[in-house]
């Protein structure tokens, strides 16, 4: 069957909460308690050791498959004109964001600004911080990266939400 990635997304999230039940399931029911004088077959749960462990591996293999098909639809598809695979988008999009970071805080800063003042004894001592590269430039590179981060979320966005591959559960 055909998914886009937010839909393979989506039924991965639905296998792994199946296999979370079933887990769970059976750490309820493969042992018990009964009191004693207590009869344990009138508070034995059905469980069936069998039956839960091929649940289990069957879920699994279709949690394989759908990851697999996951990272082949993530490692061959190209984000929009970026030339570069989604992979690599998701790799370089943290990083990227990292910098956006570090410009802006360069961008927000003043040319000459007054430090927090230093109390030693009776004399008060200034401190200015000056900005040793040029504001204007780096404003223009932080809309320039901000601009790339915008464009490369949008075109994945649109990849993950457009364009399908073919997962074979069964």
């Amino acid at each position: 069957m055909e998914y886009t990635s937010a839909e393979a997304s989506k039924l991965l999230k639905k296998l792994i909460d199946e296999k979370q039940n079933i887990l769970s399931m059976e750490g309820k029911t493969a042992t018990f308690k009964a009191a004693l004088g207590e009869d344990p077959e009138s508070v034995r749960p059905e469980y069936n050791f069998r039956q839960s462990e091929d649940s289990l591996e069957t879920v699994m293999r279709k949690i394989l498959k759908v990851k697999h098909a996951i990272n082949v639809f993530n490692s061959t598809t190209e984000v929009g004109d970026s030339g570069m695979t989604i992979d690599q988008v998701l790799v370089y999009l943290p990083e990227l964001n990292a910098r956006k970071q570090v410009l802006y805080n360069m961008a927000s800063l003043l040319p000459k600004e007054r430090v927090a003042a230093r109390f030693m004894g009776a004399n008060n001592l200034i401190d200015y911080r000056y900005a040793n590269f040029d504001i204007d430039e780096v404003k223009k590179e932080y809309i320039r990266v901000r601009d790339e981060v915008m464009a490369l979320q949008t075109a994945l966005d649109l990849v993950n939400s457009t364009v399908k591959f073919e997962i074979d559960v069964d």
